[in-house]
């Protein structure tokens, strides 16, 4: 007779187990290799700094952190973040000091986006041809405008497609600019 261990998740005879830990009953109990501290988990290491994770997810999270910080704001210009989601997302935000504040970041990041040739294959319709200012009386932003090219997901803003493109597809940096 046996079980599988919660922690490490191999089926272990019940020797395996301490009796107080048997007692937890199925799918609660830990083997006595995991209680004291053996892990036969896999772990993901980093292969800068060494670093082991649990999960593959927590080693590409981790690995944002040794990006350089050398991407610049579609809009002022500002060189210091690490991805375009980020960069992206300080015009979102409203805090971006070339932007009218967030109620009109939507729009500017939205206009940035139909600007940039290498960017139409991230919009959900063909960039739309504008003449004289843009303003919000004569184009609004429609509520899904970007769509992943790889798996055609959409995304109310470019920062969330960015970041799926950088976590899900691998893809870094594509402002195109």
């Amino acid at each position: 007779m046996g079980r599988v261990c919660a922690d490490c998740g191999q089926y272990r005879s019940c020797s395996c187990f301490s009796r107080n830990q048997w007692t937890k009953g199925n799918g609660w109990s830990r083997c006595m290799d995991c209680v004291d501290g053996v892990s036969y988990a896999p772990s993901y290491q980093c292969a800068i700094c060494s670093r082991t994770f649990t999960n593959q997810n927590n080693l590409d999270m981790h690995m944002q952190v040794h990006r350089s910080r050398n991407v610049s704001c579609p809009v002022c210009g500002e060189t210091r973040f690490k991805s375009g989601a980020n960069a992206v997302q300080h015009v979102e935000s409203g805090f971006c000091s070339g932007c009218r504040g967030e109620e009109h970041a939507r729009e500017q990041i939205y206009r940035f986006a139909q600007s940039k040739k290498s960017m139409s294959r991230f919009m959900t319709d063909a960039p739309q041809l504008t003449y004289g200012n843009w303003n919000s009386n004569n184009q609004r932003v429609p509520d899904f405008p970007y769509q992943c090219p790889d798996c055609s997901k959409a995304f109310r803003q470019m920062s969330q497609l960015l970041q799926h493109q950088d976590q899900k597809h691998r893809q870094h940096n594509l402002l195109g600019y």
